[in-house]
């Protein structure tokens, strides 16, 4: 990248939520990401650009993970305006830098006292100050759900009193919730995922659920991790949802999962090395079959196996809660490679913990 370009695109990425609200204006705020369909500015939620640097690297960089297509935020006016050559961009570059204010952003970080909301480090702090989940509300949240083992190998915890703010204008509440940690393929906590429940509402809608807009929230950087049970040898299962996860765990505790806690996420995961065989446990529904391919195709260009596991309902929890244990594991069976029923089904009632 010439000097110019790289000045221009530090500058930008300064200002990347400005410039994602006017270049990929159909796109919204996701935690620390802006999310839209891809760099032209279609609707949707396969673009991740990254609103602020962490370890991951700077503000400004993007990854499409649909198309496994990255850049920075001069490419993202250059693609979303469809300009052909550097010069164009730049113009356009140093026309938009004119309206932000920069001095704002260019101006000393204070030092500060306590962990940035959503951040890293805030998400470990949640971590560390939640305790084991044995006894608790969470232990009754997911039993109501069928799952009876609870096969986690210390990723969720428990917090009685987690802070759940509705929206800026509205005051803060606290819930009892189910804390869980997101990592990277080292094992470093780089997230949380907090489901908050209501121990006195355990309804046929909500299953414990606080009566709250939006129960469930990530916070910390989720990009590429993932929600881990179990440690990958050459095989592993990745879903979306925690309750998803949990209820394969259910049936096969001694297969490593990993939950990536949406759609986009799963199809954006990164893989451990050495992984041989990797078992995609979809949903069913039109989201499922675009990871499904996604994620296969990323699957087989890095020389991993990749097997489709599908559910008869919805998704693998409604399986185990409707048609319990034994029916979840046989339909499991039957879409297992035979040398994994051997290792992982007829191993099903060893510890996995």
């Amino acid at each position: 990248m010439s000097r110019d370009a790289s000045e221009l695109a530090g500058r930008l990425a300064l200002e990347a939520e400005a410039v994602c609200r006017h270049y990929l204006s159909n796109g919204k705020r996701a935690g620390r990401h802006w999310v839209v369909g891809d760099v032209h500015n279609t609707p949707g939620r396969s673009l991740f650009v990254r609103l602020q640097e962490s370890p991951k690297g700077p503000a400004g960089k993007w990854t499409d993970a649909a198309t496994g297509e990255h850049g920075d935020l001069l490419d993202i006016i250059r693609q979303s305006l469809g300009l052909r050559d550097f010069r164009e961009v730049a113009e356009e570059a140093r026309r938009f830098l004119k309206l932000p204010r920069l001095d704002q952003q260019l101006a000393p970080k204070p030092i500060r006292l306590f962990a940035q909301a959503g951040s890293q480090e805030a998400a470990r702090r949640l971590f560390a100050m939640s305790s084991s989940i044995e006894g608790t509300v969470v232990e009754t949240y997911l039993q109501r759900r069928g799952i009876a083992h609870i096969h986690h190998g210390g990723s969720l915890r428990f917090h009685p009193r987690c802070y759940y703010r509705p929206d800026e204008h509205l005051p803060t509440e606290t819930w009892p919730a189910m804390i869980a940690c997101v990592t990277d393929l080292d094992g470093r906590i780089t997230g949380a995922h907090r489901t908050w429940l209501d121990p006195d509402a355990f309804d046929r809608v909500r299953l414990g659920k606080a009566p709250v807009e939006t129960p469930r929230r990530a916070m910390g950087d989720l990009l590429g991790n993932a929600v881990r049970f179990g440690v990958v040898d050459d095989v592993l299962a990745a879903g979306e949802g925690i309750e998803t996860m949990l209820s394969l765990r259910h049936a096969l505790p001694t297969l490593p999962m990993a939950a990536a806690l949406s759609a986009n996420h799963l199809s954006a995961m990164l893989l451990p090395a050495g992984l041989r065989r990797l078992y995609i446990a979809r949903d069913a529904d039109a989201a499922g079959d675009v990871v499904q391919t996604t994620l296969t195709q990323r699957a087989e260009a890095a020389g991993v196996e990749a097997i489709a596991l599908s559910p008869r309902l919805g998704d693998f929890n409604e399986d185990l809660h409707i048609f319990g244990l034994e029916a979840l594991r046989a339909a499991l069976r039957l879409q297992l490679v035979p040398e994994d029923v051997v290792s992982f089904v007829h191993s099903s009632t060893v510890p996995a913990e």
